[in-house]
């Protein structure tokens, strides 16, 4: 059985450009997600964190702008922050590759080496 392997991908960011090349240089060729273009839903996003084993904060860009103008009772609120994410997806940490039931947040080689 082939399992297949994605990545939510921003082509605009450095590290998810690498992830990528690196994945094709493995001969891996992933289901490419523009999760800028198509942001997860609310289950999705709950499910690649679960994947992760990462709370919702863990997996946010903190030091963006957009992030600075939450209230404090959405950054401390997981379903609220969840939430937030989708609506503001740039936020969301990148790149994630995905692998069955196992993902990692792939902005080092030796992350996604983890992961194959």
């Amino acid at each position: 059985m082939v399992i297949s392997t994605s990545i939510w991908h921003n082509p605009r960011c450095s590290k998810s450009r690498q992830a990528l090349t690196y994945l094709n240089q493995k001969n891996i060729r992933p289901v490419i997600r523009l999760y800028l273009e198509e942001p997860p839903t609310t289950s999705e996003l709950e499910n690649i964190l679960l994947l992760l084993n990462l709370r919702a904060i863990e997996l946010t860009r903190t030091k963006e702008m957009e992030f600075k103008t939450f209230p404090s009772y959405v950054i401390n609120n997981e379903s609220l922050l969840i939430k937030a994410l989708v609506k503001h997806p740039k936020l969301i940490e990148r790149p994630i590759i995905i692998k069955g039931d196992r993902a990692v947040v792939g902005r080092t080689i030796s992350k996604i080496d983890e992961l194959l």
